[in-house]
């Protein structure tokens, strides 16, 4: 119990203090999480909102892949963008192994099945209230997505940060594509595992409240949102 205590005082005293490397890993898990979601958010979004308003033969199919896509192993996808950006892979020639750059790309195949899955259910029953109105005023293809995605921003919002949340703790692909490089990949869930690791707990307890606390903030974003929602105050 000592023990415990001990890391637990130590890891508050590096929160309090705000240790350099604890704020690099922060600030490096922030950069490469936000600029995945942008990108996930850009193609997921429209992609939402184009399957609920278009109607073609492999619909249902390409709804069901998203879907079967939201429970993809993460170590998966780290296995296949390794092989794509190592020296062997057709982008090897880029050099983006082990940088941020390859963990975005990751993150971003990670993350465009959950939000645009989760955007679809939302902006299809949004999309059976707009239907007829929409039908009537001649609205074309791009003027219907664009209306779906702005009286549903909402919920479109909501999904983003269920997808922040997805990115923010992973750790298998992060680790297969990123290498966990001291001041170049390390990330918050990739520095937990080598501090635990090297029994380093006060670290691994400092990044760890780090991560429970933005967990609990996207949480509570996602909450507010709701009750938003439902109290017709948006």
């Amino acid at each position: 119990m000592n023990d415990l205590w001990a890391g637990l005082s130590q890891a508050f005293w590096l929160l309090v203090t705000l240790d350099a490397d604890l704020v690099e890993i922060t600030l490096r898990s922030l950069r490469v999480t936000l600029t995945a979601l942008v990108i996930a958010c850009a193609i997921a979004l429209p992609l939402a909102a184009f399957l609920a308003v278009k109607r073609f033969r492999l619909r249902r199919a390409t709804i069901a892949v998203l879907n079967a896509l939201m429970g993809l192993p993460p170590v998966v996808v780290g296995l296949v963008v390794y092989v794509f950006l190592s020296r062997a892979g057709p982008f090897g020639v880029f050099g983006l192994l082990f940088t941020p750059t390859a963990m975005i790309i990751a993150q971003v195949i990670i993350v465009v099945p959950l939000v645009a899955s989760v955007a679809h259910q939302s902006l299809r029953e949004l999309w059976s209230d707009y239907h007829d109105l929409l039908i009537s005023m001649n609205a074309t293809q791009l003027q219907r997505i664009q209306a779906l995605l702005w009286d549903g921003r909402r919920a479109l919002l909501t999904a983003a940060l269920a997808g922040f949340g997805r990115a923010i703790g992973e750790v298998g692909a992060i680790m297969v594509v990123g290498g966990n490089i001291d001041h170049a990949t390390r990330v918050l869930t990739t520095a937990i595992a080598l501090e635990t690791g090297k029994g380093e707990f006060a670290m691994a307890l400092g990044l760890g409240f780090v991560l429970i606390a933005l967990a609990i903030a996207v949480n509570l974003g996602i909450h507010w949102l709701g009750r938003t929602e439902s109290e017709g105050r948006w």
